[in-house]
């Protein structure tokens, strides 16, 4: 695994013992089981979004912080210049910069989400809240609540986020998407 991924279990581990929680109880705050948390906490294995997301929530964290360690300052405004966002790329399949990270309190999540193309079959997670999708470049396949869809350049969908989704790229190339998570 990346040293981005070890550095993110490192904060999720000292987290949960600056607050003084057990796996068992962590786990249960983020509806997971203990042994998933433990495997997220020893930096070992990917760490979803999905789960960050709720870890933040559950523990009254930034996300951001998660991902970069830096807490947000901003409460008016933050501006994120091109290419310049607090990244986490948890596979080589997906890459998260967050458009928010500099912000306390965002209502919202904003990432510019690159996903690369491969043969794999599409992992299904699901998180508190929704979810808004706008495709800027390539071709993107999404299952949601066993439903398939295919969205292209242009197109973008909302959705309840707690419903299991996945998607990946098609067409052999690259799709890029502004995700929404609220």
């Amino acid at each position: 695994m990346n040293d981005q991924i070890r550095e993110i279990a490192e904060r999720l581990r000292g987290l949960r013992d600056a607050l003084d929680i057990g796996i068992v109880e962590a786990a249960a705050c983020v509806k997971t089981t203990p042994a998933d948390f433990e495997k997220y906490e020893s930096g070992n294995f990917d760490i979803p979004m999905s789960f960050l997301y709720e870890a933040a929530q559950a523990f009254h964290v930034e996300i951001s912080t998660l991902i970069s360690g830096q807490e947000p300052h901003a409460s008016t405004y933050f501006i994120t210049r091109k290419g310049t966002g607090a990244s986490i790329e948890r596979t080589k399949a997906y890459k998260y910069q967050s458009l928010a990270h500099g912000f306390r309190s965002a209502k919202a999540e904003p990432f510019e989400v690159t996903v690369e193309p491969n043969d794999a079959p599409i992992h299904l997670n699901a998180h508190a809240g929704q979810e808004f999708n706008f495709i800027l470049d390539g071709t993107l396949q999404l299952q949601i609540a066993g439903n398939e869809i295919i969205l292209n350049k242009g197109d973008s969908i909302y959705f309840d986020s707690s419903k299991p989704h996945g998607m990946k790229a098609l067409n052999g190339t690259k799709t890029r998407f502004l995700a929404i998570i609220m």
